[in-house]
């Protein structure tokens, strides 16, 4: 199979490195096939999913020196993501709960970002974010005069 279009600049993939590759792969490897990745490579530390061009790879490196990110110290702060909908991101809170995430702020949910954004901000069991930021929906169209 050839590989998907690229575009210079566009992302090649993230590597993420985890205290725990079996509750990454929990986590992470469901809510990014409820996205639409797909399982992409396999090796005894990581696992990674690719949509299109792009692939995230998560690792229990053996040169790890923390048990747990801390999205508040330098590096990564969260990962965002395109969902389809407002009622794909409320379906994904609800069922990632069973998968390890937990909806952040949540007296401000679902526009903890603002008024105009319909997101949820999860937190797995390891302290890595991600967001979940819902297409905005099409204004109707006027009527044909």
């Amino acid at each position: 199979m050839p590989p998907p279009s690229t575009t210079t600049g566009m992302l090649h993939h993230v590597e993420i490195w985890v205290p725990d590759l079996g509750r990454a792969v929990a986590s992470f490897g469901w809510l990014l096939e409820s996205m639409g990745y797909v399982p992409f490579q396999s090796w005894s530390d990581g696992r990674s999913w690719r949509l299109g061009a792009t692939y995230l790879v998560f690792e229990q490196s053996p040169a790890l020196t923390a048990e747990r990110h801390d999205r508040c110290r330098a590096g990564l702060n969260h990962l965002a993501f395109h969902v389809e909908d407002h009622e794909t991101v409320d379906r994904l809170v609800t069922e990632g709960r069973q998968h390890g995430w937990s909806l952040m702020f949540p007296d401000r949910h679902p526009h903890a970002g603002g008024d105009r954004t319909y997101a949820a901000y999860l937190e797995n069991t390891d302290g890595f974010e991600v967001e979940l930021v819902a297409v905005a929906r099409a204004a109707p169209s006027a009527p044909p005069q």
